[in-house]
């Protein structure tokens, strides 16, 4: 038994030195100790960085930062609470009837008035789309989720899933907005 009350240490045996030495000697340290020297010998070294003359990396815009973050449903209890409509929607954006440009830009004002105001979620309504016999139909069913996707509008959103059939089911989607950083 140790002075402090703890149990002993066990002793390695030769073939455990060995490996935990050649473990040692293969990690690198995460940040350099002090040096101080007592009575001639050094324990640890200093090695502070040099000043460089290069410029610091610019900081990265938000929608840089924004299309590597993965897109987060609602949550099972958000979504709950919505469906029963116990969470209200900070805006709602009809795109029936608009043609896939109109539609993409008026989404895009949309979704940056939301984002400003502080919008948490709202409510995007495409339309179910596809008749029986008309492949054309549901444009924008399919290519909402994708716009909603890509970087351009990753700076303004967090996630999305289908609306429940409450606000439109397939033909809606919930829209969880990313609040914009004031500074």
């Amino acid at each position: 038994m140790t002075s402090g009350g703890g149990r002993r240490r066990r002793v390695l045996s030769a073939e455990e030195r060995v490996l935990w030495s050649t473990v040692v000697k293969s990690v690198a340290p995460l940040r350099a100790p002090n040096a101080t020297e007592i009575d001639g010998e050094t324990i640890g070294s200093t090695m502070r960085p040099e000043p460089s003359a290069a410029k610091p990396a610019p900081m990265p815009s938000l929608a840089a930062e924004a299309k590597d973050l993965p897109l987060a449903p609602l949550g099972r209890r958000m979504k709950q609470r919505v469906a029963r409509g116990k969470e209200a929607f900070d805006g709602r954006l009809d795109l029936h009837g608009l043609t896939q440009s109109e539609a993409h830009a008026t989404l895009l004002r949309f979704l940056r008035a939301a984002s400003t105001r502080g919008a948490r979620l709202v409510l995007v309504i495409t339309g179910k789309g596809a008749r029986a016999g008309d492949s054309e139909r549901g444009v924008l069913k399919r290519q909402v989720p994708h716009w909603l996707g890509s970087p351009e509008f990753r700076a303004l959103v967090t996630g999305f899933e289908d609306a429940h059939v409450a606000h439109g089911g397939e033909g809606a989607l919930y829209v969880r907005v990313r609040r914009s950083k004031r500074t």
